[in-house]
């Protein structure tokens, strides 16, 4: 505990959301909007960097997960009228076994195959939801009636907590003895093996992790959004960009995810005026980064604090 505490993380971590905490009180509503956005993406990532970062498996359809949770919250809400608490639990559970019926086959292939199979899994989910368009929606989406709240400070304070307990959980669990063995399996995993240590138990185990915070922000996602659609949930860019947060934040780093994902919400909505070419510019701009800085923004940050 000490350690955790003399660390410059931990001291960082407590600014930022000191900062965070006030910031509903000097800027205006759409600034608030975007931020919330940047913390559930910011959980998305965090997500997927437990299971790269350390794993060593790359998961090129982190939005499977998403969209599993957000769907199953969505149509329950929409077509059975559950509470939203229990739709969040339901969709919660959707992506663990979602992604345990997927981690299965799919961690017994090397190499790229396995980051293919759940690229092929997202494109299976995308065609699965518009061809039962009469459950789902379909192409045009479905309405979720239900919202977290119409109080745009509520929903910022909602996303910042839930990104705060997911963060805190996820990094305890990179730091616990799972996260050790995970870091060795990623590193090399035939000499884990030779170790004692059973690869695939704890691939699966990362694997449930990551679709349980995955799933869960997907579906309070959705009931901030107040719809579930294909292109904002699940589409293959979407994945990217969770992608994009997690290295750009830092590797390894967990919460560093989240700095990428902020990161990203806000340079392209800056860059908006450009248009299509508003994407390029902000690839760009993070491919120079993680160029620049092989740590992320929050290796950066913490090195030039350390310097100085």
């Amino acid at each position: 505990m000490q350690k955790i505490i003399k660390a410059r993380l931990f001291w960082f971590a407590i600014v930022f959301l000191v900062a965070a905490g006030c910031l509903p009180w000097f800027v205006t509503g759409y600034i608030l909007g975007l931020m919330t956005v940047a913390y559930y993406f910011g959980v998305f990532s965090m997500s997927w960097d437990l299971l790269f970062g350390y794993a060593g498996e790359v998961n090129f359809g982190p939005t499977f997960l998403v969209g599993l949770g957000a769907y199953t919250a969505g149509i329950l809400d929409n077509r059975y009228g559950l509470g939203i608490g229990w739709c969040i639990a339901a969709g919660s559970l959707a992506a663990v076994i979602g992604g345990v019926a997927l981690a299965l086959p799919a961690l017994r292939l090397r190499g790229p195959y396995f980051g293919l199979t759940t690229l092929v899994a997202v494109l299976l989910l995308e065609n699965l939801i518009v061809v039962t368009a009469d459950l789902t929606g379909g192409e045009i989406g479905l309405t979720v009636p239900d919202v977290i709240s119409i109080d745009g400070r509520i929903n910022y304070f909602i996303a910042l907590a839930f990104m705060t307990v997911s963060g805190s959980i996820l990094w305890l669990v990179s730091r616990s003895a799972l996260g050790l063995i995970l870091e060795a399996i990623g590193q090399d995993p035939v000499e884990a093996a030779a170790l004692g240590f059973n690869v695939a138990k704890h691939k699966l185990a990362a694997f449930c992790i990551s679709a349980l915070f995955s799933g869960m922000g997907g579906a309070f996602f959705v009931f901030y959004i107040g719809t579930a659609s294909v292109g904002s949930l699940i589409d293959v860019a979407v994945g990217v960009q969770v992608i994009i947060g997690a290295v750009l934040g830092g590797r390894r780093t967990i919460v560093g995810s989240v700095l990428g994902a902020m990161f990203l919400i806000a340079a392209g909505e800056a860059l908006r005026p450009l248009g299509t070419l508003s994407t390029f510019v902000v690839s760009l701009i993070a491919l120079v980064v993680i160029m620049v800085a092989p740590g992320g923004l929050l290796g950066l940050l913490l090195k030039k604090k350390a310097e100085s």
